[in-house]
């Protein structure tokens, strides 16, 4: 491949969809939306249409036979991950999937085989972490500026109402494989670990409060870290004034994210020392930092650079497993009412996926 060839895409569900369609289109030297699906054949048509993509399909096995395609990019409804990502892994193309990845670990684990054996890639979505406020907390830290970690705060309060679930895979367990948990505060929850590292012990507590659903709306988490330090999660779809927040306390500097809901990785965020001269320091090194595309745009961006200029991966199958041993620890726990060590082995009763204990 050289250096500036396009990678050409098809992209599957039309809701999210839309979403990676246009962050594809802003890196126009990089990448080539050739082909959208979707079941509904007025929806498949108009993005088509909207977008100028040439070819639209209702069908996924007619969108895998493809020959053109370098990526299969997946925004279907969770609990079809698995073996969409299995089939496009067998059409030869590298893959590009929304949250939750799969419901367990094993079939992380089988995924992250069948890659192997396919020679492609499979690059889980977790934009968030390319926001710049959040990159330059992550660049601080390289800086060696934050120190020891003390305590770190996250917040995910959102508003969803019935229409929300009017969509009749959402607030099912086996369709949307759970709640707020794994539909929405995993975006935060992976930042925590993006920025702290691995959990060591977890409790939680989960209830349905805000909807008549199946799965969670409101979620409550304790956690110790790996470093020894302490983080605590909440989230809920019932907060009418919808915020996401995160609190780092370092033993050099305290970092707080913005408020908005969706983009609270983004700026502006405050770095503040625990002295006038860390304070000064905090500045002259973020005079250094260089921005790169954000959001799905910025994850893209960073994904094309790994596959053809050999960078690493901006998220990994590896990244993946991690926020779905965190999802296996949450859920178990709540469904025990117990503390959850960490790692999780092949033999943990949830290890084959929670859903069936659920629904």
């Amino acid at each position: 491949m050289g250096a500036t060839e396009k990678l050409r895409v098809g992209v599957v569900g039309l809701g999210m969809g839309s979403q990676h369609i246009a962050a594809y289109q802003s890196l126009p030297d990089y990448f080539e939306v050739v082909a959208v699906c979707d079941l509904d054949p007025q929806k498949a048509r108009e993005t088509a249409q909207k977008f100028q993509i040439p070819a639209f399909h209702t069908s996924f096995s007619e969108l895998c036979q493809r020959d053109d395609l370098a990526i299969i990019d997946l925004c279907t409804p969770p609990a079809l991950h698995f073996s969409q990502i299995k089939a496009a892994l067998a059409a030869g193309v590298h893959v590009v999937c929304e949250k939750p990845l799969v419901g367990s670990l094993q079939e992380l684990d089988e995924l992250k085989r069948a890659a192997q054996q396919a020679n492609r890639v499979i690059m889980p979505i977790f934009q968030y972490r390319f926001g710049h406020g959040l990159q330059k907390l992550k660049y601080l830290q390289a800086q060696g500026l934050t120190g020891q970690t003390y305590l770190s705060t996250v917040e995910t309060a959102w508003r969803r109402r019935p229409e929300y679930y009017a969509v009749p895979w959402r607030g099912k367990w086996k369709t949307e494989l759970g709640g707020t948990m794994a539909s929405h505060a995993i975006h935060t929850l992976d930042m925590l670990t993006y920025i702290v590292g691995p959990v060591k012990e977890i409790f939680a507590f989960t209830t349905t409060r805000v909807n008549p659903v199946e799965v969670e709306d409101c979620v409550s988490i304790s956690m110790q870290m790996a470093d020894g330090s302490l983080a605590s999660l909440s989230a809920t779809t019932g907060s009418t004034v919808q915020i996401s927040r995160h609190r780092f306390c370092f033993s050099n500097l305290t970092a707080e994210s913005n408020l908005r809901p969706y983009t609270n990785s983004g700026d502006p965020w405050s770095f503040t020392g625990d002295t006038d001269e860390l304070t000064t320091q905090i500045e002259q090194a973020l005079a250094g930092f260089v921005p790169l595309p954000e959001s799905l745009t910025g994850q893209f961006y960073r994904f094309y650079r790994a596959l053809l200029q050999g960078e690493p991966l901006p998220v990994s199958l590896d990244d993946a497993r991690a926020a779905l041993e965190l999802l296996t620890a949450i859920y178990y726990s709540a469904y025990t009412n117990r503390c959850v060590s960490l790692p999780l082995e092949d033999d943990h009763p949830f290890y084959g996926g929670w859903v069936s204990h659920f629904s």
